[in-house]
């Protein structure tokens, strides 16, 4: 559909809308719903990496620094 819209067809009560006025994006809405969503995939992402972790049973700690071990200190 074209974004020129006509009313009447009589000649002299021709309406002519050429453009449709927008309000602008509500900028601090959209950066909480980014936020949210970053935070949400942050959430998932180590779930997914402590599921996998759980799954070959053994649980890996991660200590920075220190390298990867198991419950019982030994080195993974």
């Amino acid at each position: 559909m074209s974004r020129t819209y006509r009313r009447g067809s009589d000649g002299g009560n021709d309406i002519r809308v050429r453009a449709i006025r927008k309000d602008p994006p509500d900028l601090r809405r959209l950066a909480r719903a980014l936020i949210e969503l970053a935070q949400l995939q942050e959430e998932a992402e180590a779930e997914k990496q402590h599921k996998k972790q759980t799954s070959h049973g053994k649980q890996v700690r991660q200590d920075p620094g220190a390298g990867a071990t198991d419950q019982a200190g030994d080195a993974a």
